[in-house]
């Protein structure tokens, strides 16, 4: 049986191992990680790289959908809120045109009108979080300004183009519907229409034709308001699936890159007692090699 002679160069690397194993059984505790670093696992740790960056673009369609939802939710509750405005209207003119009412009567009812004209430009001019969701692509202007010199009483000042944002990976949505072609389209403008009711009933003259034009603009609105019940439902369905994808990515990361504790704490406790073993060594050894030298 050969003797090494000098064991010190073995025991130091063992010890160098040892002391290694320690600190990575104690990292994989602390971060709950098995990968902490590429070298821990070249293969898995490339996975995780990707696995990270689909779980960055599916968190940013998250966020981009929720701001969206948020838009739709406000648009919506606007053309809820628009219609029911249309259809006092609808009812003051109706009122006007009995054939009864006096003249003071036919001027309370113009008045009235006049302040659902208001109203109504104020709702089309309703912002969410800061930009206006009626005006296409100039979200920063209201698109409505009252005009008195206008036939239908106000000027758009938005423009035509549509939002879009991208709630998936080539999947993008359509997030607005510009004014012009909600309230102010030609031939259902319900601001010319109610603005028409205004002076019929004013006058006291063609308010029946006058309602019917507002009727019709009312149900123009409403078949518009589908666009935005399509969309919200699209962007419901995508939320639904890109939070799916996200719980995937999650179990897959774990599946990847999560540490077995109890093996860890198993690891650590060995790697800890062959360090102390190692040390012990190095001790006794030295201590012997002190004692040949002074006898």
């Amino acid at each position: 049986m050969r003797v090494d002679p000098n064991p010190m160069p073995d025991l130091l690397a063992a010890l160098n191992q040892t002391q290694l194993e320690v600190q990575q059984a104690e990292l994989q505790i602390s971060t709950g990680k098995s990968v902490n670093q590429p070298s821990d696992n070249p293969t898995a740790a490339a996975l995780l790289v990707e696995n990270n960056d689909q779980a960055t673009f599916t968190g940013g369609y998250l966020q981009s959908l929720s701001s969206v939802q948020g838009q739709f939710s406000s648009a919506d509750s606007t053309l809820t809120s628009i219609t029911s405005a249309l259809q006092q209207a609808l009812s003051l003119g109706v009122e006007a045109g009995g054939g009864t009412l006096s003249t003071a009567d036919l001027t309370a009812i113009a008045t009235q009108l006049q302040g659902i004209q208001s109203q109504l430009i104020s709702l089309a001019n309703t912002a969410y979080e800061g930009n206006y969701i009626f005006a296409g692509t100039a979200t920063t202007t209201a698109p409505y300004v009252a005009a008195s010199n206008s036939p239908d009483g106000v000027n758009y000042v938005g423009n035509t183009d549509v939002n879009e944002v991208a709630i998936g990976s080539g999947y993008k949505i359509a997030v607005n519907v510009p004014g012009s072609q909600l309230f102010s389209a030609p031939g259902n403008d319900m601001f010319l229409a109610v603005n028409n009711l205004i002076q019929a009933v004013q006058n006291n003259v063609g308010i029946p034709a006058a309602v019917n034009a507002l009727s019709a603009a009312s149900s123009y609105l409403s078949g518009q308001r589908v666009l935005y019940g399509n969309a919200m439902d699209q962007a419901t369905a995508q939320t639904t699936s890109l939070n799916s994808q996200q719980l995937q990515l999650s179990q897959q990361e774990n599946t990847l890159g999560a540490a077995n504790l109890p093996t860890a704490a198993t690891a650590l406790s060995q790697a800890q007692t062959d360090s102390q073993a190692a040390l012990a060594a190095i001790a006794k050894l030295s201590q012997d090699n002190l004692f040949n030298y002074l006898t």
